[in-house]
């Protein structure tokens, strides 16, 4: 059968039902799918850097090339895992336990930076005295700082959710920054705060509402005209309200953003069977 073209455009009810359609796809059987195969490509990649005696010797150029195809192997078991995440909290699946944010922060910043700036993660992991890997983050632009009543905060939270919302926002601000990354950690009254600041070319007032939007493009905007598909920062903030927090931003061009996430200290539904 032959559709004509001309009279095949959708209506909204019919843009809904595509959209419905996609909504009901079984992300997690998408993502055992997808997984595999990333994994063979990120642990092959890897072997071939630890076992060279067994491999063979590898040249300065095909180090490099090696090291990047782990992180990009990296990155796309990341993304995966962050739709995963996503498509859980939509469908009211959740899996709470105590964690400390302070932590599970600072444990996703080194995490971020092995994609972003690997030799400087690989200087932190290795320096013993924490003073001295924090002078290091220092000296390279990106601060740390946590409020000493955050500090050895536990919440009862989903921490995956939790950690995949981190990670977003401070990819986001370490791809935009100028010179300058700021992770804030403080609290406001019973609620959890983290302020994530970049020194970036900021977001202008009319695209800013743009920026949670999923396959948001606005060309004109640098912080959402990018290689991407715009779902980074709509995913973060769909699970931040799944765990009964949000995420807020302020932002001026050419100044700079500043992403707030607040989550309450036990996730509403912690106690129920």
């Amino acid at each position: 059968m032959t559709i004509d073209n001309k009279h095949s455009s959708e209506t909204p009810a019919s843009t809904t039902c595509r959209e419905s359609f996609f909504n009901e796809i079984d992300i997690e059987f998408l993502i055992h799918e997808l997984k595999d195969p990333i994994s063979i490509v990120e642990t092959g990649a890897q072997m071939l850097l630890r076992k060279q005696e067994r491999f063979g010797p590898l040249t300065e150029r095909q180090t490099k090339t090696i090291n990047r195809i782990v992180r990009n192997a990296v990155k796309a078991r990341q993304m995966l895992y962050g739709l995963l995440e996503v498509g859980r909290a939509e469908t009211g699946s959740f899996s709470c336990g105590q964690f400390s944010p302070a932590l599970a922060g600072y444990e996703v910043l080194l995490e971020c930076l092995d994609l972003h700036a690997p030799a400087m993660a690989d200087k932190v992991r290795h320096t013993q005295q924490e003073e001295a890997a924090m002078e290091h983050l220092n000296n390279n632009g990106i601060f740390f700082t946590t409020d000493p009543a955050a500090a050895d905060l536990q919440v009862l939270q989903d921490e995956t959710k939790f950690r995949q919302i981190a990670g977003n926002l401070i990819k986001n601000a370490l791809h935009y920054r100028a010179e300058r990354l700021e992770l804030k950690l403080n609290m406001d009254n019973d609620i959890f705060v983290m302020e994530v600041i970049d020194d970036g070319p900021g977001i202008p007032d009319k695209y800013q509402q743009s920026i949670f939007k999923r396959y948001s493009q606005a060309a004109g905007c640098r912080q959402i005209a990018r290689n991407g598909h715009g779902l980074g920062l709509a995913g973060a903030r769909t699970l931040a309200r799944s765990l009964g927090g949000d995420i807020h931003l302020s932002s001026r061009k050419n100044k700079g953003t500043t992403f707030c996430l607040t989550m309450p200290l036990k996730f509403l539904d912690a106690d129920k069977p």
